[in-house]
């Protein structure tokens, strides 16, 4: 039993330790600031909470408004390959936009009279929370066209890898992304254990004064995404310098590092179509139209669905249909409504879960996230994309029967019958323990076909692209989660900062109903996806 167990873990845990190579280290670097991202997520939570008067539905509404960049990542996919000498610019910009937006949550907290003398400290958060998107998204654009390029193609010695042992460090590298993503989440959720210890003896004062601590620390974000590209440059240079050494001209060496790809020509389709994404959502966002989100999204839509056709039809059949049946599955597994901020809310007010527990929660769905890309290796790369969504689908479902169970009041009953064990707190740790793995899992096999399958020079434009396609289900998922609150209105209790007087009351009743639409919606949509594919022409990954 020990040898079987042992014979486990070195297949799907140490194998890949054994796999990482220094050149892998530049995008894991940027991916990792983006995971680290999320330091400023339960201060964002309950500064928006407590002062801030803006509604789920508004909420939901502005949550639309930032996935749109990241389905802007097409035009800067190309970009990107067209422009890749510059790509340490973009970078920087990115960087530059992130800090931003650091900035002025900065100063909302430390100094909110003065911000809002200039404009209103709604209009400030917006403007935050806009910024940070746009620099996120040209810096994951560029990272992901950085982990094609991490990969060798030639030994230190100047031998050729085996392509077939490419196509492994392939779905290493892109394993590897995914983790630096969730080990990022897992500083992150240390550091707020640390930050929050005791936040229940704390004054709002005090409370203000740790929100405040965690941006100032946040501003390490952009620096280390902006070291990562750093040492890109570094590192080429030393494999370089190493193949010069043996005697080979710096062309033969250049050659050997990048390899024979032909030079990148303007795609004026993908281009035109993405001015157009870009004229059209930006002038239905700033005229106000009714339905103007829905608008947008068909339109993106449609436009979207346009550029893939074009840039997939000099794809053989084969790979066409399966990369278009794996977007199809994937599209819709991630369009699913969420219940919206409504819940967390509901767990502060009514379950008292506080900052500190928040912390606690966040530490053991990002380590298990963590530990769950070693477990589920092996099965993501065995499996077909619609067995692991399908599979995905099932657990997610049960999963999220305990919450909408603890709005019912499954809590008081399992504390009662074990003497005060299983209370809330205790459900809400065992549930994110068994969630957290399931949440990475299924873009994984999806990234790894397209860095084996897409042309050499057209890389980031076949990652940007499909991102942008997959990113507008999350734009689809915000729009549902608007829907259902509009239908269910859920509002948490407002008080004014200076007077204490409360402006909105707390209403959470139809709590009950937003959950059980999304469960329902969520165990339906993807296994007629999964159908669809499997009656029609198309494959999956």
């Amino acid at each position: 039993m020990a040898q079987i167990i042992w014979r486990w873990i070195d297949r799907n845990i140490l194998e890949l330790g054994r796999e990482v190579r220094l050149s892998y280290l530049p995008p894991l670097m940027v991916y990792m600031a983006a995971g680290i991202s999320s330091l400023t997520g339960i201060v964002g939570t309950f500064f928006v909470k407590d002062y801030l008067n803006l509604s789920v539905a508004f909420l939901a509404a502005l949550s639309f408004w930032v996935v749109i960049p990241w389905s802007l990542k097409m035009v800067l996919g190309h970009l990107i390959d067209l422009l890749w000498r510059w790509k340490r610019a973009l970078l920087f910009l990115g960087a530059l936009l992130i800090a931003a937006s650091l900035l002025i949550m900065i100063g909302l907290i430390g100094d909110r009279e003065s911000m809002a003398a200039v404009m209103s400290v709604e209009s400030w958060y917006v403007l935050s929370a806009l910024l940070s998107p746009v620099g996120y998204v040209l810096q994951d654009a560029v990272a992901d066209a950085m982990t094609v390029e991490a990969v060798p193609r030639v030994e230190d010695d100047g031998q050729l890898i085996d392509p077939e042992r490419r196509k492994l460090m392939h779905t290493t590298m892109q394993t590897l992304g995914r983790v630096a993503i969730i080990g990022g989440s897992v500083f992150v959720a240390v550091i707020n254990l640390y930050v929050f210890a005791g936040v229940q003896q704390l004054d709002e004062a005090q409370k203000v004064e740790k929100y405040l601590q965690v941006y100032l620390v946040s501003m390490a974000i952009p620096l280390i995404s902006v070291l990562g590209v750093v040492l890109a440059a570094v590192l080429q240079a030393r494999a370089q310098k190493k193949l010069l050494a043996r005697g080979m001209t710096k062309e033969q060496a250049h050659a050997l590092l990048t390899g024979d790809i032909e030079p990148t020509k303007p795609n004026w389709v993908i281009l035109g179509g993405s001015l157009v994404f870009v004229a059209f959502t930006m002038t239905m966002g700033l005229t106000q139209m009714p339905y103007g989100q829905e608008i947008i999204f068909v339109g993106s839509m449609g436009i979207v669905t346009f550029l893939i056709s074009r840039l997939t039809r000099d794809l053989d059949p084969q790979m066409r249909s399966t990369l278009v049946g794996t977007a199809i599955v994937i599209f819709v597994f991630r369009a699913i409504p969420s219940p919206g901020p409504g819940v967390t809310w509901w767990m502060i007010d009514e379950l008292k879960f506080d900052q500190h527990f928040f912390s606690i929660l966040s530490l053991i769905a990002s380590t298990l996230s963590l530990l769950g890309m070693f477990i589920f290796r092996r099965f993501m790369a065995e499996r077909s994309i619609a067995y692991v969504v399908g599979t995905l689908t099932i657990f997610g479902t049960l999963l999220s029967l305990p919450t909408i169970g603890m709005f019912y009041g499954l809590h008081h009953w399992t504390s009662a019958m074990t003497g005060g064990i299983v209370d809330a707190r205790f459900i809400a740790l065992v549930d994110a323990a068994l969630e957290s793995p399931l949440g990475q899992v299924a873009m994984i096999p999806m990234l790894a076909w397209i860095a084996r399958s897409a042309p050499e020079n057209l890389k980031a434009t076949y990652f940007a692209v499909m991102a942008s396609f997959t990113n507008l289900a999350l734009s689809l998922s915000q729009l549902g989660t608007k829907y259902l609150n509009q239908i269910f209105t859920v509002t948490r209790e407002v008080r004014n900062p200076a007077s204490g007087v409360v402006e909105v009351a707390a209403n959470y009743t139809s709590l009950g109903s937003i959950l059980a639409a999304s469960i329902l919606i969520g165990l339906t949509l993807p296994f007629l996806a999964i159908l669809f594919v499997k009656l029609t022409r198309f494959r999956t990954a």
